[in-house]
């Protein structure tokens, strides 16, 4: 990419009032591609996830997961309640590209920041909300939480063996799917408005991330007499695939399978227990649990290395199962170059991830941290003259 040209989105300005994990990955998603991202975030603590541990380890008073989501950001503290605060807020509005926020449905409105108000400031604003479950319907008032997403959307009974369960994702991934979408739709939005110099109001929900996530099944299901899926009880992988799909214990480690036409993987594994499945396709789902039982016998015979080098060459899609330790000393993982370390003047200093995205060739690297609370609000007052 020519430096000259910088990221596709510099020169935006990003209101995030956003907080925890949905709207900040959001705006995080939004900085890596270039834009200003202006964090508020009350005086008294910050936003929540400031205190939203995953683990005992703190590093500058804030917790990890704040400081993984809001690198490059900077913090301008507003007390919404605060009359004089909010006319501040306000004036920033008319100045901005995009606001973004995830309050709970009416809190914006009852605040007189909603869409219809805030767009009488500035038509040209693409306004970004993300909520639990939409605004209409009887969950509208339930708290919008990652894991009660999940309960909701049906995406546990996908996960795990047939007889433990619903079983959660081990990552809030309706909050950074929602996120993603909300990402798509403002960058549409902004799209659009350079088209017709408009605004627009961008909305998504936990819920509905969670539900286009299972598109795929989903619609199987739906054509499909809606009868659920049964998750196979042995090693599952995948609630609709037929064996061997599935993770299998070598001797030394994990081997992953996926889709391979059953009879040229019995040849490779040296397997004549599978001669009654290998050309009779409809089995390799009806007897799921059995075939993958007799492969798993066999894979836990030998090492990964060992099996590697007769699968890959016949071209079966197969793969070593990495922890992270592994992942990190991997070729594959450094020739990514997706690992950077952020700083602040307080000497904080974090190794975190970089953008998924390349533009022109070049990942974006972002040296800054996630700020402290209100670190920015005095520039940023004087600079827009709040």
């Amino acid at each position: 990419m020519d430096e000259d040209n910088g990221l596709p989105l510099q020169g935006l300005v990003v209101v995030d009032m956003s907080q925890f994990l949905s709207g900040p990955y959001c705006s995080l998603r939004l900085s890596d591609l270039g834009a200003r991202v202006i964090k508020i975030e009350r005086p008294d603590g910050g936003d929540l996830s400031r205190r939203l541990y995953l683990s005992d380890t703190e590093i500058g008073g804030d917790s990890t997961i704040f400081h993984a989501i809001n690198r490059g950001k900077e913090s301008l503290a507003i007390d919404l309640k605060d009359p004089d605060d909010l006319a501040v807020l306000k004036r920033l509005l008319a100045s901005a590209d995009v606001l973004m926020q995830n309050f709970r449905p009416g809190v914006a409105a009852r605040l007189g920041i909603d869409y219809e108000t805030v767009r009488t400031i500035n038509p040209r604003l693409v306004y970004a909300s993300i909520s639990g479950y939409g605004d209409e319907g009887p969950w509208v008032k339930r708290p919008g939480q990652d894991l009660l997403a999940q309960a909701r959307s049906g995406v546990m009974w996908l996960n795990g063996d047939e007889g433990q369960g619903p079983v959660p994702f081990g990552l809030a991934v309706a909050d950074m799917l929602a996120g993603a979408a909300l990402a798509q739709g403002i960058l549409a939005a902004l799209v659009r408005r350079g088209i017709t110099g408009k605004g627009s109001h961008v909305e998504t929900s936990l819920l509905e991330a969670l539900v286009d996530y299972q598109f795929e099944v989903l619609t199987t299901f739906l054509n499909d007499g809606r009868r659920l899926p049964k998750r196979s009880s042995f090693r599952s992988a995948h609630a609709y695939l037929s064996a061997p799909y599935g993770v299998y214990p070598a001797s030394d480690g994990f081997l992953a399978i996926a889709m391979t036409p059953l009879g040229k993987l019995a040849d490779l594994l040296e397997l004549d227990e599978l001669a009654p499945y290998r050309d009779t396709p409809a089995t390799w789902f009806t007897a799921r649990d059995e075939i993958k039982a007799i492969i798993a016998r066999r894979i836990e015979t030998r090492t990964i290395d060992e099996w590697l080098a007769i699968l890959e060459p016949a071209d079966i899609w197969c793969a070593k199962v990495l922890d992270w330790n592994e992942l990190l000393a991997s070729d594959g993982f450094k020739a990514l170059d997706m690992l950077q370390t952020v700083e602040r003047e307080d000497d904080v200093s974090i190794e975190t991830t970089r953008s998924p995205l390349r533009i022109d060739g070049v990942r974006a690297r972002v040296t800054r941290a996630a700020p402290l609370v209100g670190e920015h609000s005095d520039a940023i007052r004087s600079e827009f003259g709040l």
